[in-house]
């Protein structure tokens, strides 16, 4: 009997390990779950459910992600990062490539997978060249950069792709809208990276690695699809079969890589937020506070639920889209809660330093709510003036 019973506690220990261990890991997309939960219990299924999923939105992202982890998987990002960082001769010059770097991988890859990628180069880098104490500064700025550089493309962040598509926005006027502050990002950033020492590094790295041609340009052809998917050049269903074959037939691992999570998450913000557009009481609420100013209240609508949340969310409520995107882009600054980036980066330190939390969020909050602050008050006039 008694063996029976340690048996079953430890099961029940086991368990709890396990959900634990994937609610810490997933923490949004559990929220997300238990949202559209309670909404649809408010809301109980019926015919206007399928009319909540944008299925192009879904299908750009799952493309994006998985030519992204094949992309990953010949170490492309990590080699590309390495040359440029290999023509650096001290400390100041090699932050701005790092966060330059990530800035411009946001552009391209998203911002979760340009952290991902990047980051443990950073870290590396300072490692390597006996720099660790700046860790946290050059940690936060990735952070920063991976954030604000997604902003310029419909592709860079999710919540682009979601906005780019349900607004049906032309391409140029995004970029329009999206120019001003992504130029004011850059030289904020340059500011904070030049104020780096200018320490001579000793980093050697003697290892030559080469990316594979072939299948470099491969990659590339798919990532192009995808890119025309989001575009809307090439039909979302079709598109979604030509990348999907194209990378079983090259590197199947990199599908079972996909961040399906964050795909699921997506399904879970349509319900929720197509349910919660139901409410009426809700409905008034929301369209009235965005009525007063959509782009304060999204930024502040960031800092407690997420950007990409709040962009799925506040679309139903509002047509002033180019105060929405401005909103949910620079409101991935602030709480470390603003964007899943910024926990992705918060992990990352504490997997390299579990002893400095307290000094990464200090200076992580010193970093980014100035930034909030000074693109918040200008993105106001943007809209107040131009928009």
């Amino acid at each position: 009997m008694e063996k029976e019973n340690t048996a079953e506690k430890s099961r029940k220990a086991l368990l709890f390990s396990v959900m634990f261990h994937f609610i810490q890991k997933n923490t949004v997309l559990c929220i997300a779950a238990v949202a559209a939960i309670i909404t649809s219990i408010i809301i109980p299924p019926d015919a206007q459910y399928p009319e909540y999923f944008n299925l192009k939105t879904i299908t750009c992202l799952f493309c994006t992600l998985a030519v992204i982890c094949a992309f990953k998987n010949i170490r492309f990002f990590t080699i590309l990062a390495e040359k440029i960082i290999s023509f650096t001769g001290n400390l100041r010059t090699a932050t701005v490539a790092l966060i330059y770097i990530t800035f411009i991988g946001s552009m391209i890859i998203a911002n979760d997978m340009a952290l991902i990628t990047f980051l443990p180069l950073g870290y590396y880098v300072l490692y390597c060249t006996k720099n660790e104490k700046y860790m946290a500064r050059l940690f936060v700025l990735q952070n920063i950069s991976a954030n604000l550089g997604g902003m310029l493309t419909p592709f860079g962040n999710p919540q682009n792709l979601f906005l780019y598509s349900h607004f049906n926005i032309p391409t140029l006027e995004f970029m329009g809208i999206m120019i001003f502050p992504f130029l004011l990002s850059v030289i904020l950033l340059t500011v904070c990276a030049i104020m780096f020492p200018k320490t001579a590094l000793v980093y050697e790295n003697n290892h030559k690695k080469f990316l594979p041609v072939k299948r470099t340009i491969y990659y590339l052809i798919l990532f192009t699809v995808s890119i025309l998917i989001v575009f809307g050049t090439v039909p979302y269903y079709i598109g979604l079969q030509i990348v999907l074959i194209g990378v079983f037939i090259a590197d199947r691992d990199a599908l079972l890589q996909v961040d399906y999570a964050l795909l699921m998450t997506f399904v879970f913000f349509f319900i929720f937020a197509g349910n919660m557009a139901r409410i009426d009481e809700v409905n008034s609420l929301l369209s009235f506070l965005l009525s007063k100013n959509t782009l304060l209240f999204s930024v502040l609508s960031c800092q407690f639920i997420s950007n990409v949340p709040s962009a799925v969310l506040l679309s139903h409520f509002t047509t002033d889209y180019p105060s929405l995107l401005l909103g949910v882009n620079i409101g991935g600054t602030g709480t470390i809660i603003a964007s899943l980036a910024s926990l992705i980066t918060f992990k990352n330190y504490l997997f390299y330093n579990k002893k400095n939390s307290g000094k990464f969020l200090a200076v992580f909050s010193l970093y980014n709510f100035t930034f909030l602050a000074i693109l918040t008050v200008f993105c106001w006039f943007l809209t107040a003036f131009l928009f």
